[in-house]
């Protein structure tokens, strides 16, 4: 029995023992289970530290970038505004120095015509003296010789003197109307060049065509769309034929209402953009672009009005204004044109002594009948004085619009320097000239002919593109085919272009010996 509880005890002693042993081990292994897991987690935390911070430098560098680009394109258009400014101040010290050059003209003008009238005055005096003598010596005379009273040889006199002065008279009238009428052309002339000096405006040149760059030449399928649907959408939601050939990454607008044709130029730079072509996308771009447009027009007319200085137009006035800048006469834009006749007639009228807003007024409105007479019968300048009458503006602005073009009797002095100033901005030179695009167009097929020519090495277009020179291989040409070239050359040209004036071909064959000493 005893052993029997001592064999239990020690079997309960083992059984402490090993139990605690291994709640002991249990505890070891999850204590390593959890130093794992939490340099796992440590390693983890690092990790996403290590790429925030990346993330954040990233960001950092990122926004500093931006502010760079910001800062510098601030600093660029600063610049851009200073030189702007430093370049207008240029131009009025210019016309200062030219208004006081011409001040000075005047001034040596009136001292010499003052010293020429002081003279006269001499003169006079002179002549004055001696008729009151030849008058004493006559009356002398006649009492002497004659039997007759002093009243009758005095009425004599008279009659004789009034009749010798009368002719003096006559000539010294019309001396003073020849000089009088020579000084107003002189002074005519001078108010004319000075407004022309004075006159600073930049001109536009549209023509019948617009062209639109593309990506690249894969897109010009996507603007035809499958059997041509797209392009026919497009043509009929802007009226403009759309023209796609082989030139590359361009498809080419044309149409001869320049609204309609910059409105397809837009919605097509849209729909490029957006990616999107499909006939629904286009005519909702379209509509979309329309009201756009409508608000540039607007936008363009109070510019405009803005920059002549004119206040208190109508609003029709203005849009019809803005409508103006898509308007071209004979490659003449005509908006340029009326602020450039706003400007003429301005400096024109101030010179004169007449009022100066009035009459850049009268410069500004004087073609607004070009904005409507695409729709509506009659005369540009009938239909003008119609939308001034209309929109209430005074008498010498209907008056000076309907007779700029003498279509009318001018009722005012503001319609004859109407008249003047807008024949000043037509046809002075510059005024009316072809377009950049067209010119280099020209450019580009003068070269591309003469390159056609076998034996051709280099070919350049000078002068403008009134002359060609074409350098040939010396080694492939000879002089008499140089010759012939030139002539097949000026065929080609003659041909296949048109063109003012004529172009020069000038056919260059050179034989250079190059050697080198060592």
């Amino acid at each position: 029995m005893i052993l029997n509880i001592v064999i239990l005890i020690v079997i309960a002693i083992a059984a402490t023992y090993s139990g605690y042993f291994l709640r002991k081990h249990i505890a070891e292994k999850k204590l390593k289970s959890a130093e794992a897991e939490a340099e796992h987690i440590l390693e983890v935390a690092k990790k996403e530290i290590l790429d925030k911070r990346r993330e954040a430098e990233l960001e950092a560098k990122d926004l500093l970038y931006r502010m760079r680009q910001d800062f510098e394109r601030e600093t660029k258009d600063r610049k851009q505004e200073i030189a702007n400014l430093e370049r207008r101040l240029t131009q009025k010290e210019e016309n200062i120095d030219r208004r006081l050059d011409l001040m000075e003209k005047k001034e040596k003008e009136i001292d010499s015509r003052s010293g020429n009238l002081k003279k006269q005055e001499d003169g006079l005096k002179v002549k004055e003296g001696q008729l009151q003598a030849l008058v004493a010596e006559e009356k002398e005379r006649l009492q002497k010789i004659s039997s007759l009273s002093a009243e009758e040889a005095k009425h004599i006199l008279l009659s004789r003197l009034n009749e010798e002065l009368s002719n003096e008279k006559a000539v010294f009238i019309r001396r003073q109307e020849e000089e009088a009428r020579s000084a107003a052309d002189k002074k005519a002339r001078e108010i004319v060049s000075l407004a022309i000096q004075r006159c600073s405006a930049e001109h536009t040149v549209e023509s019948t065509v617009s062209v639109v760059n593309l990506p690249n030449d894969e897109m010009k399928g996507r603007v035809i769309g499958r059997e041509g649907r797209n392009i026919r959408a497009l043509e009929m939601a802007t009226g403009v034929d759309v023209i796609i050939d082989d030139t590359p990454e361009a498809v080419t607008l044309s149409g001869f209402d320049a609204v309609r044709r910059e409105i397809a130029r837009l919605s097509l730079e849209k729909l490029i953009s957006d990616g999107r072509i499909h006939p629904g996308r286009i005519e909702e771009i379209v509509e979309k672009t329309k009201k756009e447009m409508d608000e540039k027009i607007r936008e363009e007319g109070e510019r405009a009005a803005f920059d002549t200085g004119v206040n208190g137009l109508h609003p029709e006035i203005i849009k019809l204004l803005g409508r103006l800048k898509y308007r071209t006469s004979y490659g003449q834009n005509a908006l340029q044109h009326s602020k450039e006749v706003s400007y003429l007639l301005g400096v024109m009228a101030s010179e004169l002594g007449l009022d100066f807003k009035l009459g850049r007024r009268i410069g500004l409105l004087h073609d607004i009948g070009k904005a409507v007479d695409h729709q509506v019968e009659g005369t540009h300048a009938k239909l003008g004085a119609e939308l001034a009458k209309k929109y209430n503006e005074s008498v010498e602005v209907i008056g000076s619009i309907e007779s700029h073009h003498e279509e009318a009797q001018p009722q005012s002095l503001y319609a004859v320097l109407a008249v003047a100033a807008d024949a000043i901005s037509a046809a002075r030179p510059g005024a009316r000239r072809e377009t950049l695009e067209t010119y280099i167009k020209r450019l580009d097929k003068l070269e591309a002919i003469a390159n056609l020519f076998k034996g051709v090495e280099k070919s350049f277009a000078i002068q403008a593109g009134r002359e060609i020179r074409v350098i040939v291989q010396p080694e492939k040409i000879n002089d008499n085919e140089a010759v012939a070239m030139a002539r097949d050359i000026r065929k080609k040209i003659e041909e296949g272009m048109e063109y003012p004036g004529q172009i020069k071909v000038t056919v260059i064959r050179e034989m250079r010996a190059i050697e080198y000493a060592k």
